[in-house]
């Protein structure tokens, strides 16, 4: 499954914001914070879960990590907005990026950095 969030999506999204006046309340700093904040409620669904009952929990809140998920898409649908980025272009600028630095060859199944 791919996320996809079309321009249909977007405007249902943005629609939502501006019904309730709420861009005024959206900056940089605080669509960014409030980013870090619903990762951490995402991260907090399986924070002590041992990694041999991860799969189980994840069906058992599988709707809290929909509800989650779509916080965070929602709110980087509006810094993305709002700051004019072209995801699709920064995205395979990024993947140029990390290709240079984690060439097949040398970081295949291996999860160091590329500086170590």
């Amino acid at each position: 499954m791919s996320i996809v969030i079309d321009q249909q999506l977007t405007r249902e999204i943005l629609d939502f914001r501006m019904a309730r006046d709420w861009e005024q309340f959206h900056t940089l700093r605080t669509l960014s914070s409030s980013l870090v904040i619903e990762a951490a409620e995402l991260a907090e669904l399986t924070r002590w879960t041992p990694d041999a009952d991860l799969e189980q929990r994840a069906r058992e809140v599988r709707e809290r990590l929909a509800e989650e998920v779509s916080d965070l898409l929602i709110l980087m649908t509006y810094l993305v907005h709002d700051q004019g980025i072209d995801v699709a272009s920064a995205i395979r600028e990024k993947l140029q990026v990390n290709e240079r630095k984690y060439p097949v060859e040398k970081f295949k199944g291996s999860s160091r950095k590329y500086n170590e």
